[in-house]
């Protein structure tokens, strides 16, 4: 369904992008990289009713900051003075930069936009974003994944304990050890550390190659009880990650790069993965979304979410294949009001909009 905007005279007379350099309260080591921050872009997109929809989109390095920041302002330009209906936004946007490519980091930056359009438009029909696509407020299952990277193995155990007793009853491990064995004791110390309740999942982050995700994801199935393996090898090899979910017992997870529902299609098409998570800005925002929802019900597979929980919430709750949302709290040192986690559940906030305020003295504190 495509909403009309609540009155057509609602225009978008300006916009800003501003960088943050939030500080983490879990340092994250995985088998590509280390994050000690949270590198976010803050998005106001401005309407003429007073109005400001928000949105943040997330970058690696400090180095990364800038040139997202410069997309995110000129694409502002291309839409000032428009009505505020995302999907038309959404349409020009693709075509002015249809020549340029509609991917990577012009993709990341008009799902900022988007985003951003959405809440807006939520807020003028007074409403939660859920309920504008046509859901109701409703928990979300949630797992926490803002730490266990890799780390020594009695660390690891703590952190895991620590993790589960903010309110979770699932958790995401980090692999990726140079010598395999290392790996099998990392799972089994946070297993004995959770106890055979909780769910546990496993991610790569792209760091083997086929045959040795195959070989390793073979010693994990030998341990019984992983939910999922996530990215074992280059994310954008389907061909590659189906071979691996063909040869393994454990479900194999994709999805979080994504480059917009088209490359999702491809993923499909190949039988790339078990389950699929894309995440809210290489997707193409909510709708890239929304558009993902229907090719995850029509392929009968279980979507999941990849960061942004603020907003991911609202859309995992109108998904029908909805599976789990990744829960990180890397925004919160510059929100006004955090999720609130109940019973391993995101609670979608009731709001209008998706809920998303800026604490202004926290942004001017870490902003870069």
């Amino acid at each position: 369904m495509r909403p009309p905007p609540p009155d057509a005279t609602i225009r978008i007379p300006g916009r800003r992008a501003r960088a943050v350099a939030a500080p983490r309260r879990l340092p994250l080591q995985t088998a590509t990289g280390a994050l000690t921050e949270a590198h976010l872009v803050l998005i106001d997109l401005e309407t003429s009713a007073g109005l400001v929809g928000r949105s943040y989109l997330f970058v690696f390095t400090r180095a990364q900051l800038r040139p997202v920041v410069a997309l995110v302002e000129a694409m502002g330009e291309v839409v000032r003075g428009d009505p505020l209906a995302p999907y038309e936004i959404e349409r020009k946007l693709r075509a002015h930069h249809a020549l340029l490519g509609v991917h990577n980091i012009v993709l990341i930056a008009m799902s900022g936009i988007d985003m951003a359009a959405w809440d807006a438009l939520a807020q003028a029909l007074g409403r939660p974003l859920v309920t504008v696509l046509g859901g109701a407020p409703r928990p979300v299952r949630a797992y926490n994944s803002k730490g266990l990277g890799i780390m020594p193995l009695r660390a690891l155990a703590r952190e895991a304990e620590q993790l589960v007793g903010e309110g979770f009853s699932a958790v995401k491990l980090r692999l990726g050890r140079p010598d395999p064995a290392d790996d099998l004791k990392a799972v089994r110390a946070v297993r004995k550390a959770i106890g055979p309740g909780v769910t546990l999942m496993v991610d790569y982050n792209q760091g083997l190659t086929v045959n040795d995700a195959i070989l390793r994801g073979r010693m994990l199935d030998d341990e019984g009880g992983l939910y999922w393996i996530e990215e074992p090898t280059r994310a954008d090899d389907f061909e590659g990650n189906g071979r691996i979910a063909d040869a393994l017992e454990t479900p194999v997870q994709i999805g979080e790069n994504f480059m917009g529902p088209e490359q999702m299609v491809q993923a499909l098409a190949a039988e790339a993965s078990d389950y699929v998570m894309p995440d809210a800005q290489r997707i193409g925002g909510v709708t890239g979304w929304m558009r993902a929802v229907a090719l995850a019900q029509g392929a009968g597979i279980e979507m999941s979410s990849h960061l942004f929980p603020e907003i991911s919430c609202h859309l995992l709750a109108v998904t029908p294949t909805c599976h789990w949302l990744e829960y990180v709290d890397w925004a919160d040192p510059v929100l006004e009001q955090p999720l609130e986690v109940k019973d391993g559940h995101v609670i979608v906030p009731d709001a209008p909009g998706t809920g998303i305020r800026w604490n202004e003295k926290r942004v001017g504190k870490y902003a870069v």
